[in-house]
């Protein structure tokens, strides 16, 4: 998978050091797939979940954090659409990125 917009995850690790090993380790192996459908995502990383608008929320170092991501399939490619702590994913609506009123 292409993944778009890495410096969200290099600006998020410089302030929160304790998800750099986590989000490296989802960067590499996700870099590495060719996910084509949602249970291809599904099958390697279970506890992913696949929401509303071809999105899909990563739990990062055991649910501290998420990372949220607009997927297109047929390019395969990720898009990062949020990555914060989990009480901030909380506030949002996952398959807008909008703030919950």
């Amino acid at each position: 998978m292409r993944i778009i917009a890495r410096h969200i995850i290099d600006d998020f690790e410089v302030i929160h050091p304790d998800a750099m090993t986590s989000l490296e380790t989802w960067y590499k192996m996700s870099k590495s797939k060719k996910w084509t459908r949602p249970v291809d995502i599904k099958n390697d990383i279970a506890n992913a979940s696949i929401i509303a608008n071809n999105r899909v929320v990563f739990n990062i170092k055991g649910n501290d954090y998420r990372l949220v991501v607009a997927v297109d399939y047929q390019r395969r490619i990720f898009f990062i659409k949020f990555l914060n702590s989990h009480e901030e994913y909380d506030k949002i609506d996952a398959s807008t990125i909008q703030y919950k009123e």
